[in-house]
């Protein structure tokens, strides 16, 4: 099998158990810390290898590009999505990120050479949006401090989502060298950096309880997470559509929703049922080329 359908593959198993080992993390973690010891951790990892097996790091070149892919895929990307799980269920948080197809969509279309919207696609846009309104109004209505942190997290997810999409276009249209694996290896260092600096200006460290069951959800989230499936996403999509790749937010969803429910004991009602159903109906019709 072609390797970049393998690596497509690995991002629709390992992404959609991630959002469990992240609220498992949250316990006793701080948020920047978690995504922070996650891509630093996986970029050392990675640029050991690279230098042990002799394919060594990216020209300096391409360290800038590097750095500011880094920004918005896991500095914004990850860490708001790590932020949102604070105040939003981990199956929920998935569901909200099945948006992303439909974010990825609207940028290609507002490219200079991309495709206009299509009355299918605005009807898509409708109900996805019908969709997200079912799932926080409870929240919006509710006045108290636990809604007003539920929609900053829904928020937050969403503009994880457009910092994710804008640099997976921006991957997918600049040259970052000739091994993604090497470029990977240093975007990942340059993620952490950003983000373990800014956990030591905030003073989280002072705040953080390494417990035998973080630690776990944290190797986790950096060997499988970050080590594996994210180097394979960047992979996929160089060497995929990205209308194919995109498919993979569409599956996490029942992965984390499932897990959710079952090791968190997460709430599922018909209404978040109702609520998911649309949104992921909705990006679909949108995302559909």
């Amino acid at each position: 099998m072609n390797l970049a359908y393998v690596c497509f593959f690995i991002v629709c198993a390992v992404w959609g158990t991630t959002y469990l080992a992240v609220r498992v993390a949250l316990d006793s973690i701080p948020v920047l810390l978690i995504a922070g010891i996650r891509w630093m951790s996986a970029g050392l990892i990675m640029s050991a290898l690279m230098l042990a097996t002799g394919r060594g790091l990216p020209p300096m070149r391409l360290w800038g590009p590097l750095a500011f892919l880094g920004l918005l895929m896991n500095v914004l990307g990850n860490a708001l999505v790590v932020y949102a799980q604070q105040y939003v269920a981990s199956g929920l948080t998935a569901v909200l990120i099945a948006t992303t197809p439909f974010w990825q969509a609207l940028l290609e279309r507002l490219l200079p050479s991309g495709e206009r919207f299509s009355k299918r696609s605005m009807g898509g846009l409708a109900l996805g949006f019908v969709g997200i309104v079912i799932l926080v109004w409870p929240q919006m209505t509710d006045g108290g401090a636990g809604g007003r942190t539920f929609v900053v997290g829904v928020i937050a997810i969403q503009l994880a989502c457009v910092g994710w999409v804008i640099g997976t276009s921006y991957a997918k249209r600049h040259e970052l060298g000739d091994n993604p694996f090497r470029s990977t290896a240093l975007q990942m260092v340059f993620s952490g950096i950003m983000l373990l600096a800014a956990a030591t200006a905030h003073g989280d460290w002072a705040h953080v309880t390494f417990t035998p069951r973080a630690l776990v959800a944290v190797g986790y989230l950096t060997i499988a997470g970050s080590l594996i499936a994210y180097s394979a996403y960047i992979y996929a999509i160089q060497h995929l559509p990205l209308s194919l790749v995109s498919v993979y937010a569409y599956i996490n969803p029942v992965i984390a929703v499932a897990l959710g429910t079952v090791f968190l004991s997460e709430p599922f009602t018909m209404r978040i049922a109702i609520a998911a159903a649309l949104v992921l109906i909705g990006t679909w019709i949108v995302g559909k080329r």
